[in-house]
């Protein structure tokens, strides 16, 4: 399967950062699914789990998402604790209110 480039970002450092297949993010009017070679898309994201490749879980509060020419860009206001189960880089937790 194709893949595309993907970063998740907060304010304090990189969450995640590599190479994904697919990416489920919690949009603001309902989940919806990423692939390689998807239209041009930016969108608002609303409290909830992102999974990268269905493996690696992110929990969100707020935040938005630009996927445009195979890079997909994830910006979080907040994140929590993240679980991984396979490949990819996931750094650390950021803990806020």
């Amino acid at each position: 399967m194709a893949k595309f480039s993907l970063r998740i970002l907060n304010p304090k450092h990189i969450v995640f950062q590599g190479e994904a297949e697919s990416v489920f993010l919690p949009g603001d009017a309902g989940e919806f699914e990423l692939l390689a070679y998807h239209v041009p898309i930016v969108s608002l994201l609303k409290e909830g789990e992102i999974v990268v490749d269905w493996k690696t879980r992110i929990p969100i509060k707020r935040g938005m998402v630009r996927f445009l020419g195979e890079e997909c860009v994830v910006l979080l206001e907040q994140q929590a604790q993240a679980t991984t189960a396979g490949k990819g880089s996931v750094k650390g937790e950021a803990h806020g209110s």
